[in-house]
């Protein structure tokens, strides 16, 4: 099944929204999804975790990846909407302080103000 990745905009904020959890036939079109959002808003990219139940450990490489990317470029990663399942993983992976989370996507793109 492939990943499907809806994305919105909010001003000049991109917000990604991948449909399906976060495994290894995720990852190419994810990174790539992401890469677009990222040209397009100058970095101030959101993704939304809401409809991505869960991340095996290539989907979880990803997005730790992803990550290092944005704290290359002096922003954080900031996710919205994660399942607690997803979030379980994130704390016993030790991933957790990588990302930013936020309650909805209003406060995400308000935190790059």
């Amino acid at each position: 099944m492939s990943l499907r990745i809806a994305e919105s905009r909010h001003g000049a904020v991109s917000v990604l929204r991948p449909e399906g959890p976060f495994t290894a036939e995720a990852v190419e079109p994810l990174m790539a999804a992401f890469e677009k959002a990222r040209g397009k808003s100058l970095g101030r990219v959101v993704l939304d975790c809401a409809a991505a139940p869960h991340a095996d450990s290539e989907g979880l490489e990803a997005l730790a990846d992803l990550a290092d990317q944005m704290a290359r470029s002096g922003l954080s990663l900031k996710l919205i909407g994660c399942a607690e399942t997803l979030r379980e993983t994130f704390e016993l992976t030790e991933l957790t302080p990588q990302f930013e989370y936020f309650a909805d996507a209003n406060a995400a793109v308000r935190s790059f103000l």
